[in-house]
């Protein structure tokens, strides 16, 4: 009872007061000063007496030059930010490390790198002694200093004894990417035991430097426009051997003489050189979903303004009524791959289907 009788004083109390323009008025105390900047005006500077001393005060909050002062006229034109100065200079190719593993990362693809990186260890002095394009590995000759550049030799340390070095190149994370490796191994002049190449690296500062110094020639190459491309991406990664053959039961295979990872790459670039359309891929299940009635996709292949108004692109409706959906699968089998075309995981697709597809993917392969 005390409350509402407390609440009942206080509305009384607010009502009364409403009308009171000292309290809410124009010229009352809690009226709206958001416009008052608009009627501000400068004031004369505060005068001191000429026997005082004063301590020169620094404004917290100067104004700034470019703004215009009161005795301006004319319009004022608010001027546009300055561009931020971009300094970093993205490299094609740059040195990545985690842990005690080292390698170096290029915006290029494996068969692109390929030669780029092979002459860099040529020119050097290296001999090469085994190379396999299909693994994307060389390895070098035992070699003594004095078989090598001279400046390389400097940097690398190397006085007494023999290297070996061996460099892996690899597709990278990003598509179009690839990661170099290299591991050097060494061994007593005069010493005829051959030495394995280990898991990690065993001389860590050697490899290091070699890393370096490859990083420093193929940036040089690429700024100078030398020849980082110099093998055909279809020589580096096609099979060393394609086989149109049939299984068991008179199914159409296709046998590649490759380890998986350069048969699906190979494979995907036969699709797109055959005009076959991937809806779809599954790595993991080494399965390409593919659609033999439409061509492969292009991006820059789109519909233009008029083909768009009258309909000349179809619809997916349209797309879907005459699709004929197939699965190109991969499967590893001992030291190869075969190649199979699949209407379902449970069904195979018709022997002339299958030929025609795997005919057209062994043309288009190296």
């Amino acid at each position: 009872m005390k409350r509402l009788a407390g609440l009942s004083t206080l509305a009384l109390m607010i009502s009364a007061t409403s009308g009171c323009g000292w309290l809410w008025g124009d010229d009352g105390y809690f009226r709206d000063r958001g416009s008052d900047y608009l009627s501000a005006r400068q004031t004369a500077p505060m005068q001191v007496a000429v026997d005082g001393e004063i301590r020169p005060l620094d404004p917290l909050l100067p104004v700034p030059r470019q703004v215009a002062d009161s005795t301006s006229t004319g319009k004022y034109e608010v001027p546009r930010p300055q561009r931020l100065q971009v300094a970093a200079d993205v490299s094609n190719f740059s040195v990545q490390s985690s842990g005690d593993s080292r390698w170096l990362v290029a915006q290029y693809a494996p068969s692109q790198v390929w030669i780029a990186a092979r002459q860099f260890f040529t020119d050097k002095g290296f001999s090469i002694a085994d190379e396999r394009r299909q693994t994307g590995e060389f390895a070098t000759a035992w070699q003594t200093a004095s078989q090598l550049d001279e400046a390389l030799v400097r940097n690398l340390g190397i006085q007494d004894g023999e290297t070996r070095v061996r460099v892996r190149v690899e597709p990278g994370v990003q598509r179009n990417t690839s990661e170099i490796f290299v591991v050097s191994v060494k061994r007593p002049a005069g010493s005829s035991t051959d030495v394995a190449w280990p898991e990690t690296s065993a001389n860590k500062e050697l490899d290091r430097v070699l890393l370096d110094e490859l990083q420093v020639s193929l940036n040089r190459s690429a700024r100078q426009g030398g020849s980082v491309s110099l093998l055909a991406e279809r020589d580096f990664d096609a099979p060393s051997r394609v086989t149109l053959t049939e299984d068991g039961s008179g199914n159409p295979l296709l046998q590649l003489d490759s380890d998986f990872d350069r048969a699906w790459s190979s494979i995907g670039r036969a699709l797109q050189a055959a005009d076959v359309r991937v809806d779809d891929l599954d790595r993991s299940l080494g399965v390409y979903y593919v659609n033999l009635s439409e061509r492969a996709n292009d991006p820059d292949d789109k519909p233009g303004f008029f083909s768009r108004l009258f309909g000349g692109s179809p619809d997916k409706d349209e797309i879907e009524a005459r699709a004929e959906r197939y699965q190109l699968r991969l499967t590893r089998v001992g030291n190869g791959v075969q190649v199979t075309l699949d209407k379902s995981i449970d069904s195979v697709a018709p022997a002339d289907v299958a030929r025609r597809v795997l005919s057209q993917i062994k043309d288009n392969l190296g």
